[in-house]
């Protein structure tokens, strides 16, 4: 799967200010990042999946198919804490031009490491697609151990994770022990650089949105070990980066990119816009990128 090695986006999905998908801006959003990304990355949380519908989803993904004249791979988004839900939403999903499913580590029922494996051994036997593992305890309150990764690593349609615990231990020892074709992908913009120092293969990113050409520059740069000159591509994110998550994802990065013309910041509650101190900060970290 070197087809999606390097840069992911996990794009965002604009909306107009009565709530609808705004398609026009979607495109904009696809142009732009298309400049640098090697995938996308359809349907994540930070395309707020939560508060799509199902015609809606399917509406956003065949979308996306049909206006994307570099033929780059798409990653689709489908997870829960149900896991026969999951399964359900699978089954009722055209998989056409799609590389691969990236499923979420069920949340707020917080299972056993057991009941994670058998949940995801389920979804991979049930997917048409090979399926990439999602692990983020700062949104699921549970924690996808190295242990279990291993487990369902040796699965022949699982092929990857999308490892966001920000543990650097923990994903030194998937790094380890893991089978030589399985992808470890960094979920953490701002680690990305230490990722890949550690065996990752490339980064599913938020600020990619807004800056897919740093991103191109970073990944290449580590992918061919020159981690001083990833490093300073890297450290033109540090000042902005954080406010991406201040008032929560995609709350700053919509903003960012409303600030680049290219969508609206407009949400669905429960997510809101940021308040007025932290777009000052934004509108002064993205100014200081410009100089």
């Amino acid at each position: 799967m070197k087809a999606l090695y390097g840069t992911g986006v996990a794009l965002v999905t604009p909306f107009t200010e009565n709530g609808d998908v705004d398609f026009p801006a979607l495109k904009k959003i696809l142009r732009h990042t298309a400049r640098g990304v090697d995938y996308w990355v359809v349907m994540g949380t930070t395309g707020e999946s939560a508060t799509c519908s199902k015609d809606e989803k399917k509406e956003i993904l065949n979308f996306v198919r049909k206006n994307n004249p570099k033929a780059l791979p798409i990653v689709y988004g489908i997870g829960g804490n149900n896991t026969t839900a999951v399964l359900d939403e699978i089954d009722s999903t055209s998989f056409a031009g799609i590389a691969a499913l990236l499923s979420v580590s069920p949340y707020y029922n917080k299972p056993s490491q057991e009941g994670i494996f058998q949940h995801f051994q389920a979804v991979a036997e049930f997917s048409p697609v090979p399926v990439i593992l999602y692990n983020v305890p700062g949104r699921t309150s549970s924690n996808l151990t190295a242990e279990t990764t291993l487990r369902l690593a040796e699965h022949p349609n699982i092929i990857g994770i999308k490892e966001a615990s920000g543990n650097l231990e923990q994903c030194m020892k998937i790094s380890a022990g893991k089978p030589r074709p399985f992808m470890i992908i960094s979920g953490d913009d701002m680690l990305t650089v230490p990722m890949y120092a550690i065996g990752s293969v490339g980064v599913i990113s938020v600020l990619a949105n807004a800056f897919p050409v740093i991103f191109k520059k970073m990944t290449d740069h580590a992918a061919a070990g020159n981690f001083p000159r990833a490093s300073q591509e890297l450290f033109k994110l540090m000042d902005i980066n954080g406010l991406m998550y201040e008032e929560g994802n995609p709350a700053g990065i919509k903003y960012l990119l409303s600030l680049m013309g290219l969508c609206e910041p407009n949400f669905r509650l429960p997510v809101v816009a940021p308040g007025d101190a932290l777009q000052k900060k934004i509108q002064a970290a993205l100014a200081k990128m410009k100089k």
